[in-house]
């Protein structure tokens, strides 16, 4: 069973404490990598991966971490693990391996994740940074999930590659909303997500 407080710390990034609406992290990958359902959803299993167990062995090391090189050392627990992740995504999943390339490499320096190791690992226990780092990644991959559904959808008519928008409808004149498949569309999905967001947690606004 989980406690309140490991609760709170699994769950609450999900929403009210999640790392792209509320603390406005990791936007550059959330808009580079949602042109599509797939890629999205695999760069945030990804994410959730690495997050996870870069918090669980900066946090089984901590205490031995001298303060003055700890971010290298962050840095080099987390580039070993997406090494693996990488060579794991080229073994079963080539194709999106290669759409997801630089951005599975850039999570070396993802703001999140190096901001958890930071305030969270750093300080706590193994088992609530594990929790931590699924909690963070899980509400990462929401947002990416949400952004990329949408633009799939409108821009292309597709979900995970299949054709979702009936034939008829474009027999009848509908056309895909090109724009969708644009970064100013991503960046404008994500705000109408974190506006809808505040409005239903009005304290997200006083702390604003």
């Amino acid at each position: 069973m989980l406690s309140k407080r490991n609760k709170e710390v699994l769950f609450n990034p999900l929403s009210k404490d999640n790392p792209v609406l509320v603390q406005i992290l990791g936007i550059c990958s959330t808009l580079a990598v949602t042109v599509k359902l797939e890629p999205a959803i695999v760069m945030g299993l990804s994410v959730i991966t690495v997050m996870a167990f870069s918090n669980v062995i900066i946090s089984l090391i901590r205490k031995t971490i001298p303060t003055t090189i700890r971010i290298i050392v962050q840095l080099v627990v987390v580039a070993a693990l997406v090494i693996v992740v990488q060579q794991f995504l080229v073994a079963y999943d080539y194709d999106v391996s290669l759409q997801l390339n630089v951005f599975i490499g850039l999570i070396i320096t993802n703001c999140i994740l190096m901001g958890r190791l930071e305030a969270f690992a750093l300080n706590n226990k193994p088992w609530p940074s594990f929790l931590d780092g699924v909690g963070n990644g899980l509400g990462y991959m929401l947002i990416l999930v949400i952004v990329a559904f949408f633009r799939e959808l409108l821009g292309s008519g597709t979900l995970l590659g299949y054709q979702v928008i009936p034939q008829w409808c474009y027999d009848h004149g509908y056309m895909d909303n090109g724009m969708m498949i644009l970064p100013p569309m991503a960046l404008i999905t994500v705000a109408c997500i974190i506006w809808v967001q505040r409005a239903r947690n009005k304290d997200l606004q006083e702390q604003a």
